[in-house]
């Protein structure tokens, strides 16, 4: 019960800080977290929940649990999260084709021929990483309290500093009591 306590006020804290719009140049994509078969990976697997998520190249993270990965969906949280005119890397996804005709300059990276220059999305593949070997340790997250997990891991990276951790959640916790 502390814990999730704890997680709901770094989600809330996390969400009131997202408000602000993405500057500078964007990395994008789509995670799949979960599921209990093994086997089938990525897009195709039954039950995982998909993850949208944003980069700001040396700045914070946003992840948000999404119903499909249908370009639909994906533009609309870059549209609201991203300013117009900015650089946009993703992967080769057809979600993302419709962002070459929008107000972003896109870069689609094809990871099989050209791996690693200054087109990438590395980061946001290194917090997907991350997140879900920080997650695996609790051999199970209830469904209902995945986005709370996830906000937790979007804050540790944005607040990479221990110390800076510890007294931000102190300072939240006094604005509780108080």
């Amino acid at each position: 019960y502390y814990f999730r306590r704890l997680r709901e006020l770094i989600a809330h804290h996390t969400e009131q800080a997202a408000t602000e719009a993405f500057i500078g140049e964007i990395e994008v994509d789509e995670s799949y977290f979960g599921g209990h078969r093994k086997g089938n990976r990525g897009r195709g697997a039954a039950g995982k929940v998909p993850v949208f998520g944003l980069l700001k190249r040396g700045g914070r993270v946003y992840t948000q649990i999404i119903p499909d990965a249908k370009s639909t969906t994906l533009v609309f949280i870059i549209e609201k999260k991203v300013i117009p005119d900015r650089i946009v890397y993703s992967d080769c996804w057809r979600g993302y084709n419709t962002l070459d005709v929008t107000d972003f300059k896109h870069y689609g990276i094809k990871h099989s021929k050209l791996f690693a220059n200054r087109n990438h999305i590395n980061g946001i593949e290194n917090f997907w990483n991350q997140a879900k070997r920080h997650m695996r340790k609790y051999n199970g997250i209830p469904k209902e309290q995945f986005q709370l997990f996830l906000k937790e891991c979007e804050w540790r990276i944005d607040t990479p500093d221990p110390k800076t951790q510890i007294r931000q959640v102190k300072q939240w916790v006094r604005g509780i009591l108080n």
